[in-house]
């Protein structure tokens, strides 16, 4: 790899774009393709393939043996609420090789006890967000039933283009978020974007079947995500 091509993946890691080294094993040369650039591409069908499954591997390709080595940064879940729900979903989650934060200012609820070895913080999801941002490699998850909370990391995913946006309630409940929403300038299209009720309809009643039905429709988002639009930020305001 060149100095060049070292530095533009080094690039694409900080900014947590996606990426693929694809080298020609008989000529020795390579090539960087990042995630917005695979529409352009002449192997997009491939590059777009190895981007959603995360896989790197060699290709024949019109005669030639090329080799493509994804870069991906690590998918992250943030779950506003410290709830059963998100006791269940954390270890499933870390399991399926997401990083995972839980957010809840409530500290009787954000408790080390509850949440051994998870990334907690006790602090409203601004002061989070501040030094911690969203991006499309982040899922959002919240489960408080508190609009106080849920709102501004509801908000907040939905401007940074996150991969995947839940909310926990019923329909009654999310037609109010709705209206929140709205009256704070998102347009329909974006406040569509939330999956409300959350999670893959499975039937789940407990916490833990809420839980896998949550991670379900998480790993669906990341493995069918829109890279289409990769390098554009999201219009979520009117």
């Amino acid at each position: 790899m060149d100095v060049a091509t070292l530095v533009a993946l080094n690039a694409a890691k900080r900014e947590r774009r996606g990426a693929v080294l694809v080298s020609d094993l008989d000529a020795g040369s390579s090539e960087l393709v990042t995630e917005d650039q695979v529409a352009s591409h002449p192997l997009s069908g491939e590059i777009r393939a190895r981007l959603l499954s995360g896989k790197s591997g060699t290709v024949e390709i019109d005669g030639k043996s090329l080799f493509f080595n994804v870069h991906l940064p690590p998918p992250r879940i943030v779950v506003i609420g410290a709830v059963h729900i998100s006791q269940a979903l954390a270890p499933m989650a870390t399991l399926a090789g997401f990083a995972v934060t839980i957010i809840d200012p409530r500290t009787a609820f954000a408790t080390p006890e509850r949440f051994a070895g998870v990334d907690l913080r006790a602090d409203w999801p601004d002061e989070v967000f501040a030094t911690q941002p969203l991006d499309r490699y982040s899922a959002m998850v919240a489960v408080t039933h508190d609009p106080k909370i849920d709102d501004p990391g509801l908000t907040a995913a939905l401007k940074a283009g996150c991969l995947y946006v839940g909310a926990l309630g019923s329909r009654k409940t999310h037609a109010k978020r709705v209206d929140r929403l709205a009256s704070l300038g998102f347009n329909q299209a974006m406040i569509d974007r939330i999956r409300a009720p959350i999670g893959l309809d499975i039937g789940a009643a407990t916490p833990a079947e809420i839980a896998v039905a949550i991670l379900a429709e998480i790993i669906g988002a990341l493995r069918r995500r829109d890279l289409a639009h990769a390098g554009d930020p999201a219009e979520a305001v009117s």
